[in-house]
């Protein structure tokens, strides 16, 4: 009988958390054979350490590389989300990436109901604001974006931080005219224009949402879905100013 189920899976994470470190994933990779699994491993870390005794999680990841692709998702730890400016000095980070995102805000809850309903059509009458927003990306797994897919979504798809800027109002916007601007450290700065895989930030809202509730839970007003990078994953180092600007939108910046 295999060792490696998703119980042990689950208990390797919260250790590798809790003491600060990373694991290899060699001798996991069968640990996991579907995103249900993955994402029950998901749900098990953050019930260990506590993320959300407080209530729902108020802070998600979500996308994927194409609107033919599965999209993942991953509810965030409110410990390392913060405001535009702040810094990460006190946060074990093993590596760092660095995502350049949109991150759109819940006009009201979200029921399984509501969410089975909504189409990307009118996925948008849900947002009431939207901001531009830094994910950090970090690894529990020594391999890092290596390790098998179903090991990084179980990890919380790689996430390490996230910052968000100032929250406006929604708008529609000709998102592939959009620019994004990103300056990390003493890099030499790196714009794209209309670069988000799935178009419009909006279009992931009716499978995030019945993701989110798919247990019967409601996804509660104000939470925000971080909806996917606009230039990959950037290096950066500890010590780097981070600065990402969305003309029209936003700038956030973080100090490593």
């Amino acid at each position: 009988m295999s060792l490696t189920t998703p119980a042990a899976l689950a208990d390797l994470l919260i250790s590798a958390r809790r003491e600060g470190r990373t694991v290899s994933a060699a001798g996991w990779e069968t640990a996991l054979q579907n995103a249900e699994q993955a994402y029950a491993v998901q749900d098990a870390v953050a019930a260990s350490l506590g993320w959300f005794a407080d209530g729902p999680a108020r802070h998600w990841k979500s996308g994927g590389a194409s609107r033919q692709a599965t999209l993942t998702h991953a509810p965030l730890p409110p410990a390392g989300v913060r405001a535009s400016g702040a810094s990460y000095t006190d946060i074990t980070l093993h590596s760092c990436g660095i995502e350049a995102e949109i991150a759109l805000r819940m006009r009201k809850d979200v029921t399984l109901d509501i969410a089975s309903r909504l189409t990307p059509d009118d996925a948008a009458s849900l947002v009431d604001a939207m901001t531009v927003s830094i994910e950090i990306v970090d690894s529990r797994w020594q391999e890092g974006s290596q390790a098998p897919a179903l090991l990084r979504l179980a990890d919380s798809q790689s996430h390490g931080a996230l910052a968000l800027g100032a929250w406006v109002p929604y708008a529609a916007r000709e998102w592939r005219a959009q620019r994004c601007e990103v300056r990390i450290g003493s890099q030499a700065s790196v714009s794209r224009t209309g670069t988000l895989s799935i178009g419009d930030p909006t279009w992931l809202l009716p499978m995030w949402l019945r993701h989110a509730t798919r247990h019967g839970n409601t996804v509660p007003a104000s939470t925000a879905v971080t909806t996917g990078t606009w230039v990959g994953v950037l290096p950066a180092q500890r010590g780097d100013v981070v600065s990402v600007e969305f003309p029209g939108i936003g700038r956030t910046t973080v100090q490593l």
